[in-house]
């Protein structure tokens, strides 16, 4: 990231990828409930509802909240909240701690990066980090949806027990259910999220606007949550949807695109928009100035240890 003066000591690579993975732990702590009403508002309509019930259960952010305490309990909120921590310390730690290093990688070791390579380097690290921790964001997603009902009856009894019974049921395949679409939502979001993030800040150093400090990460992170969420959230209610359906369901993330659009109008990409909003927006405020904060710390430390004195 921007924001480094000639005199201070730079974040290793080392240090970014812990604290990448650190600052989205906490982000996710602080805002999962969002998360979760944001899994339930865009599954709803995917599934024809009993004779008698209600057509629309959830209805906006906190109705959704406030339905879920009501009728499932305060836990209901933070399901998958493990495999969430799992996927945020090995996902985070890749798409965002590679950032810096693979942006040096397609500028060659240039300071002056251009908008093609921060593009890049965003697309790259997003998939790379979708390869290797998509079983735990199947995982999440699949435990954010399950209601309980009346006898306390649950689809998975525990994070160990939903990869086995994919794994069982689905096969290992069934643990990268989504990938692509998930590669897709993710380059999308990799690109509007740090590459935002990293022009806004540039643009606010380079112009005096405020110093790199808080209100500074604070900013840039607001608005990168804000153009995110904009450009990602027709993806990410398609990945939403294929994750969480059933075996044979849809044939593939096209076809479950198209089912939603002729099924359900071209509004229902857009389901669940205002908790993706509080949530991408909480989350990127959270993990942005927690990720400034732990760089500055650890390589404070660093330094300290290196120099005691």
């Amino acid at each position: 990231m921007v924001g480094i003066k000639p005199t201070d000591l730079a974040p290793t690579a080392a240090v970014k990828f812990f604290g990448a993975g650190t600052a989205a732990c906490i982000a996710d702590l602080v805002t999962f409930p969002l998360d979760t009403a944001k899994v339930r508002l865009q599954i709803q309509g995917e599934v024809k509802p009993a004779e008698g019930a209600v057509g629309v259960k959830y209805r906006g952010v906190f109705g959704t909240i406030n339905t879920m305490v009501r009728t499932e309990g305060p836990r209901s909120l933070y399901n998958g909240l493990v495999a969430g921590l799992q996927r945020q310390m090995s996902f985070a730690s890749v798409r965002i701690g590679l950032y810096d290093s693979m942006k040096q990688f397609y500028t060659r070791g240039s300071e002056n990066a251009s908008i093609v390579s921060r593009l890049l380097a965003g697309c790259t690290t997003g998939a790379m980090a979708v390869a290797f921790a998509q079983p735990t964001d199947v995982v999440k997603v699949r435990f954010q949806a399950q209601v309980r009902v009346a006898d306390g009856a649950r689809r998975y009894n525990g994070t160990l027990d939903a990869y086995r019974t994919i794994a069982r049921d689905e096969g290992v395949k069934g643990l990268w259910k989504g990938c692509m679409p998930n590669i897709t939502r993710n380059a999308i979001v990799n690109c509007a999220e740090l590459v935002t993030y990293d022009i806004i800040k540039e643009l606010i150093l380079k112009y005096d606007l405020m110093t790199d400090n808080l209100p500074c990460h604070f900013t840039a992170a607001f608005g990168a949550g804000f153009c995110t969420t904009v450009v990602a959230s027709p993806v990410d209610v398609v990945k939403t949807r294929f994750m969480n359906s059933s075996p044979g369901q849809y044939s593939s993330a096209i076809n479950c695109a198209i089912t939603m659009l002729t099924k359900e109008g071209p509004t229902a990409f857009y389901k669940g928009f205002m908790p993706s909003f509080l949530r991408l927006g909480s989350w990127n405020i959270v993990m942005f100035v927690s990720y400034e904060q732990i760089k500055r710390a650890m390589t404070r430390a660093q330094q300290s240890w290196e120099s005691p004195f």
